[in-house]
């Protein structure tokens, strides 16, 4: 009986659909480089937001922890009491679940995202403890498992180290979408030296037409910036970034333009009204983006980018709209120098607002110079990504699974 192929069952792993429009693009760019190379692949999706990924993607998902919805006790010591069984509780069933989900599929890859980066907090029995699961399961069932254009810091906090060393050391494709990130995951344990880098998953989709302007309309990016929770000044630098944001962006409407103002998570929204609150009616605007698309259209009308969280920075280098990035982390400025934009890039914990104002000012009397240079950028990161495509077709979907004619596929 002769050996014919099946369809290869490809699983997309990790925080999607959660409501952060980064994430969730790199979902996007991954399903369509599946879709176009791999038209035969059965998809779905093991994630944070199963309901969303399915309506938006019309690919089966699953919860990727049991116990992430349910309702916890309303006091403190209630919580307390059941903080260490429902831990228990949720790995152990997360456990059998992921490894089931695991065993069904011929590739798993993460796509994209911050899932080895120190600047989200993480306990170890959440998502490190997953793709160690997912790593392991993938092993013994034969399954290939990917890392692709993921971002990466150095891991200080020990026990989430050693899960994601673990769970990296075991995947047979890594990306990294810097260099930054290659030399974290390398100093942390994560990477080889047969590891690449290649550009961010979202600089493969497409960019909308921009509105080459002038529009009289500035973007500015904002962030519920609180990731230093170790750190005993964590309030007093948020309260010092929201004091400067407010002077900053009352300074552009004195001038007379519009500000429009983006997220790039829903947990920076309680940000919004605390920039409108002082504004006269109709000089700020916010208009709530579902997707990375919706917000790529929106920043095709402004003139200038000014961005926090990194995939509001990326829409903007990605429109080709001049950019100027406060970020949070390292990620921010190497995204800005990768686009020759480096000295656009800030500190979100010192930044001056005297020097944003100064170059915002020069980025609107270089519009056109810079828009043309960040279009030549775009055309080489994309080549960039085009060759990590074939690098993912060569090295992960090669050598597909076969099966007996006749047979059902599991």
């Amino acid at each position: 009986m002769s050996n014919v192929e099946r369809a290869q069952r490809v699983g997309l792993f990790g925080r999607l659909g959660s409501g952060n429009l980064g994430n969730d693009a790199g979902l996007e760019a991954m399903l369509a480089y599946l879709r176009t190379e791999h038209p035969d692949a059965v998809l779905d999706s093991l994630c944070s937001g199963p309901e969303v990924v399915t309506a938006r993607h019309g690919i089966p998902a699953y919860q990727i922890h049991c116990l992430n919805n349910s309702q916890a006790p309303r006091s403190r010591l209630g919580r307390a009491a059941l903080t260490v069984p429902r831990i228990a509780l949720g790995a152990l069933i997360d456990t059998w679940r992921t490894v089931a989900w695991t065993r069904r599929h011929d590739v798993v890859i993460v796509p994209g995202s911050g899932v080895l980066e120190a600047t989200m907090p993480q306990r170890p029995w959440q998502l490190p403890y997953s793709l160690a699961v997912v790593s392991v399961a993938a092993r013994v069932f034969g399954a290939k498992f990917a890392f692709v254009s993921i971002g990466a810091t150095v891991i200080r906090q020990r026990v989430n180290r050693r899960l994601m060393r673990f769970s990296t050391r075991l995947a047979h494709y890594r990306s990294f979408r810097d260099q930054q990130s290659l030399d974290g995951a390398r100093e942390s344990g994560f990477a080889t030296s047969r590891d690449r880098v290649h550009p961010d998953l979202v600089f493969a989709l497409p960019a909308p037409v921009a509105d080459p302007g002038p529009t009289g309309v500035v973007g500015v990016g904002v962030i519920s910036y609180h990731y230093s929770a170790d750190d005993p000044r964590t309030d007093e630098l948020y309260d010092s970034y929201l004091a400067k944001m407010r002077r900053f962006v009352r300074e552009l409407t004195t001038r007379g333009y519009q500000v429009q103002l983006f997220v790039g998570d829903d947990y920076d929204e309680p940000v919004i009204p605390m920039l409108q609150e002082e504004a006269e009616a109709g000089t700020i605007r916010y208009d709530r983006c579902e997707t990375f698309d919706e917000l790529m259209n929106q920043i095709a009308g402004v003139d200038v980018m000014i961005g926090s969280r990194f995939h509001n920075v990326i829409a903007g280098l990605k429109c080709a709209k001049p950019t100027i990035s406060i970020g949070y982390g390292r990620k921010n400025a190497a995204v800005m120098e990768l686009f020759g934009q480096g000295e656009y890039a800030h500190d979100i914990r010192d930044f001056d607002v005297d020097v944003l104002l100064e170059q915002f000012t020069l980025l609107m009397r270089d519009r056109e110079r810079v828009m043309k240079e960040l279009a030549e950028c775009n055309s080489a990161v994309e080549r960039g990504l085009a060759e990590q495509f074939e690098a993912l077709s060569a090295e992960v979907f090669a050598n597909p699974p076969v099966r007996r004619a006749g047979s059902v596929p599991a």
